[in-house]
């Protein structure tokens, strides 16, 4: 009897979901939020600049396919097609990478659309690191770009909830956005919790007296996963999800950081110029003196390679964050005594 050969597993590292094997999950939230919401509101329309299908967008355009526009690889036509639409009274949702939306195409953001405050919505695939494809697609400074871009409105979804509920509210705001999308099968957690996306709002999802982590984004989840893990050690953290990077609800972050704990920021984004840096500055400009720390990328070019790995690897994982917490708290040690007055 001949035993065929143990079928060899394949991924593919563009597409790879960050979500965990046994997780709820929704496909496509943003492209089926976007076709209902289309539903009701005949001036919206999509835009993709050849990446329809790694965006989310083909669920649009197989429901409207008269409203949607295909401009090819060339992102800065598609940013400027955006504008001139929203120019004559079209709400458009571009989509494409966000590596491409950011370092290619930003003077046609900064100038075509943010500057005449367009309600352009761009809309950004595999942000931070949730490619392993390596530095062309990783956009892990992407809102270290963004952030510096006047009129701009900044969001980082969770998770399904996050998305399905920010389209809509970007659909509404008058002026342009940008959205780091997460695309195909999206963790769904939110649900769990007494949340309600508000543009410009963070929302407290736990409460926790020794460990206050203020997160974005996919790193939300992993907050919310560590804090579980934590509280059988007698850790108790609070979570505080920030999913408007721009404007920031600065007074929901300095109102939560007054306190003893240990405050802890959860991106996933370098290091350099993203929710740390702007949770830092609110902190320190509203005098808050606190114990302070940042889980995100480093400030370098990543590897290539399989998302859970290099979630390991680079400190995302709920793993690295339940140890980076642990860490932290074990080298918590009270400010050392004034030396005492020498003697006369």
């Amino acid at each position: 009897m001949t035993t065929a050969a143990p079928k060899k597993l394949t991924t593919s590292a563009m597409i790879a979901s960050f979500a965990d094997a046994d997780q709820r999950t929704t496909p496509a939230p943003f492209g089926h939020a976007l076709a209902a919401l289309a539903q009701e509101r005949p001036e919206i329309v999509g835009l993709s600049a050849d990446l329809a299908k790694y965006t989310d967008m083909h669920v649009f355009r197989e429901a409207h396919p008269e409203r949607f526009f295909q401009m090819g690889m060339a992102e800065q036509v598609l940013l400027g097609a955006a504008a001139g639409m929203a120019e004559v009274g079209l709400v458009p949702f571009a989509s494409t990478y966000s590596v491409f939306a950011t370092r290619r195409a930003y003077d046609f953001l900064a100038l075509d659309i943010a500057e005449p405050g367009l309600n352009v919505n761009v809309v950004g695939g595999l942000p931070g690191l949730t490619t392993g494809y390596g530095p062309s697609h990783q956009a892990t400074e992407d809102l270290a770009i963004l952030r510096g871009c006047p009129n701009l409105t900044i969001v980082d979804p969770c998770d399904s909830v996050d998305i399905e509920q920010a389209v809509p509210a970007l659909a509404d705001h008058d002026g342009p956005t940008y959205l780091r999308l997460l695309r195909g099968s999206v963790p769904t957690v939110l649900d769990e919790y007494d949340y309600r996306f508000e543009l410009g709002r963070a929302a407290e999802l736990r409460t926790g007296r020794d460990v206050l982590l203020i997160s974005t984004g996919l790193m939300t989840m992993r907050a919310l996963q560590a804090a579980a893990r934590l509280e059988a050690d007698h850790v108790d953290v609070a979570v505080l999800h920030v999913p408007t990077i721009k404007p920031l609800d600065r007074e929901a972050i300095v109102r939560a950081a007054r306190s003893d704990r240990l405050v802890l920021t959860c991106e996933n984004h370098t290091v350099v110029g993203g929710l740390g840096e702007a949770v830092a500055t609110s902190l320190a400009l509203a005098g808050v003196a606190t114990r302070f720390g940042q889980i995100a990328l480093p400030d370098e070019f990543l590897a290539a390679g399989a998302l859970p790995t290099l979630h390991d690897r680079y400190g995302l994982s709920t793993d690295a964050v339940v140890a980076r917490v642990k860490a932290e708290l074990d080298d918590r040690a009270p400010w050392p005594a004034d030396p005492a007055p020498a003697s006369a």
